[in-house]
């Protein structure tokens, strides 16, 4: 139905009152506008293909086949499979779940969704039941296949039989999935069930394997050498193919077998990251992050497999440390300004192009969390950012790869994920086990909030903890799975500063091992850690480069970004985030100033602040598990069953309470899509339209 047909129809039905019933419907003005997405297969050979690569050489281009034409950038998001509370292995999504954020995706624009791994028949189901309703705006599927046994990390041999043999049985078990055809026991770590929903019709195609362990691949490819190509019926090897490019062409060669039966083809890839990638990178300081090449150039597909291949990347703005470094990439202009991110992209597509190979980044983005892991190009850090600023930086990096030639940009992620982790935090929770990383999401965990859909945890109420009629009026204080909030009531505004201490490490010291101080001359709020229990010790940096603690043994939170590096010669200091340099604001998501990194606020009588629990050396709040270091830096878990603290005003302790809560093996959660949302369905509707 046409536009002008559509606003015929309401105003004949009542004008506003059926606009009211469209937009409830999930429908909104955009969606109106869209020419038809429905498939428009083409036939080779007796092979159906939904999407295929078109052209030749650098002219190579992935074409989604639709009825207003072939769709020559892809772009959308990557989902996970595990929900707050809940490990990858559990696969725990509903239909419900899958129903209701297939909608939201909708309404973002999202026409392709990749899924690394075969998640259970609930969401073919919902997948098929969506784009049958939707025909003209339906979602199409890049399906992943995840390595279901890694054992080559400690077997250094991805030829082992062990990581071959349940690759190959699971990309079986893929094509079968998607077809509807696949029938499979309750297996731990795999979902299980029957699958009787065939997305076939709307598979624009594959990406393989997992981000490759550098050190690992290098062991096997010296076991390995020698290894002949492989020329398989469907997939090749060049000349110069290492061991585990003729691995991953019998592996792609075999799931093309599978797809023939079926009577389909479409492009296959496998998954790659600059860690692993084929260009050379002489300033990069780490030896492991440039120590392998996989190259997809290696890895070719031949006549009797029309849908062709891609080279898919993993690829962020903020690591490894080339991108800052390598001085080609600071050349590349976007918007006038130097993009390294962008540079190195670009080299990328231009050595893929030698070999007809489009460029697909199959995850970028950045995390809307408090803590960050790295320094990025042109500010865009591993974290710390707030949320309209990181959806911003996403809508910008999509926007741009057009520009460059890529063949689409899938954001990582759709939803926040608890259970994830990173370097720089890893060994502060590592005193509880890995399992209960998922009961609490940690805002200092970058990896945790990459999501368009923020999943905060739920506050569990107010408790009064001290009441008087003396300055300090009343404290109360509330926890979630992320964050203890206080919030102090004086009889007038404070004059002077307001030092909150808690004694947080109880066995190991006596006093206070945590504060917060309000100054109200500098309106600022800042978090403290006492030099015996900083958790920046556990971050492995050598001593002499620590930052010194103030000379009464009190440091201001701090997070490690990198260790001391020598780039080109020359040393470079370690970097560090000034964590306890609380933001203000407001973090009600309902409010007009709202602000998902501010930690503290106040008006005329009231402060309130929040802490994430491991600012105040929480390793698991869940199960009451502290982390402290040892003399030699170690994590070394203690038990807090509650955390004391005072309160002072400039008079010595005036308040006096605790910080209580239970253990849980439950979750409180909400969602929401994040502030900022409406840039990336901009940027989404606006590179949907581009056509290289």
């Amino acid at each position: 139905m046409g536009l002008r047909r559509i606003l015929a129809v309401l105003a004949v039905a009542g004008g506003a009152a059926c606009l009211a019933f469209v937009i409830s419907a999930g429908m909104d003005w955009w969606a109106l506008r869209e020419p038809s997405w429905r498939p428009a297969p083409v036939s080779t050979g007796g092979l159906v293909s939904v999407a295929s690569v078109t052209g030749e050489g650098a002219d190579a281009r992935m074409a989604l086949h639709t009825e207003h034409g072939d769709v020559t950038f892809w772009n959308g998001v990557n989902l996970g499979s595990s929900p707050p509370g809940h490990s990858p292995g559990e696969l725990a999504l509903d239909a419900d779940t899958y129903r209701r954020w297939l909608e939201q995706m909708a309404q973002l624009h999202v026409h392709v969704l990749r899924v690394y791994t075969i998640h259970p028949p609930e969401f073919y189901r919902e997948l098929r039941a969506f784009n049958l309703a939707h025909p003209d705006h339906p979602i199409y599927l890049i399906q992943g296949v995840y390595l279901p046994d890694e054992s080559y990390l400690t077997t250094q041999n991805l030829w082992d039989a062990g990581s071959t043999t349940a690759f190959s049985h699971e990309l079986a078990d893929a094509s079968a999935a998607v077809s509807g055809d696949l029938s499979r026991p309750t297996t731990p770590g795999h979902a299980s069930g029957i699958w009787d929903a065939d997305v076939s019709a709307w598979l624009a195609g594959w990406i393989i394997g997992v981000e490759l362990d550098p050190m690992a691949i290098a062991a096997s490819d010296r076991k390995n050498a020698g290894k002949d190509p492989y020329h398989g019926t469907f997939f090749t090897n060049s000349d110069g193919a290492s061991p585990t490019e003729v691995w991953l062409a019998h592996r792609m060669d075999e799931l093309a077998a599978h797809e023939v039966d079926r009577a389909r083809s479409s492009p296959i890839a496998f998954v790659n990251w600059p860690t692993a990638d084929p260009l050379a990178h002489p300033t990069e300081p780490l030896e492991s992050e440039d120590l392998v090449s996989v190259d997809a150039n290696h890895v070719l597909p031949r006549k009797a497999w029309p849908g062709g291949s891609f080279a898919s990347y993993h690829a962020y703005p903020y690591y490894p440390d080339f991108l800052r470094y390598e001085p080609e990439y600071q050349k590349y202009l976007v918007d006038g300004q130097p993009d390294p991110y962008a540079g190195y992209l670009a080299a990328l597509k231009d050595h893929h192009g030698q070999a007809g190979l489009p460029v697909m980044v199959s995850e970028f983005g950045v995390p809307a969390s408090i803590g960050s892991a790295h320094l990025g190009t042109r500010g865009r850090d591993q974290g710390n950012h707030d949320e309209r600023e990181a959806m911003a930086m996403d809508a910008q990096m999509l926007r741009s790869f057009p520009d460059i030639g890529l063949a689409g940009g899938l954001v990582f992620l759709w939803s926040d994920e608890w259970f994830k982790f990173t370097w720089n935090t890893v060994h502060r929770q590592s005193v509880a086990d890995s399992e209960r990383r998922a009961l609490w999401q940690d805002p200092l965990t970058n990896e945790e909030w990459f999501g368009i859909l923020a999943m905060p945890a739920t506050p569990l109420g107010w408790r009064t903890t001290y009441e008087s009629r003396d300055f300090i009026r009343a404290v109360a204080v509330q926890t979630s799975a992320s964050f203890v909030e206080m919030r102090i009531t004086f009889d007038a505004a404070p004059r002077d500063p307001v030092r909150v201490e808690f004694t947080a490490a109880p066995g190991v010291l006596d006093v206070a091992s945590h504060a917060v101080e309000y100054d109200p001359s500098s309106s600022t709020m800042t978090a403290y850690v006492r030099d015996a229990v900083d958790p920046i010790r556990l971050d492995t940096v050598s001593a002499g480069d620590l930052p010194a603690p103030d000379a009464d043994g009190w440091s201001i939170q701090r997070m490690t970004l990198n260790r001391a590096l020598v780039v080109d010669g020359v040393r470079r200091p370690p970097e560090f985030q000034e964590v306890g340099d609380m933001t203000q604001g407001s973090w009600d998501a309902t409010g007009r100033n709202y602000n998902s990194m501010a930690m503290w606020h106040r008006d005329a009588t009231t402060l309130e602040f929040r802490l994430p629990w491991s600012m105040l050396g929480m390793g698991d709040p869940s199960s009451h598990a502290g982390v402290v270091p040892d003399a030699d830096g170690l994590p070394v878990g203690i038990t807090v069953p509650q955390i004391p603290f005072t309160i002072d005003t400039g008079s010595g302790p005036q308040a006096l309470g605790e910080v209580r809560w239970d253990p849980w093996n439950a979750v409180q959660y909400s969602e929401r899509l994040k502030e900022g949302w409406e840039q990336v369905r901009a940027a989404m509707v606006e590179t949907a339209r581009a056509r290289n």
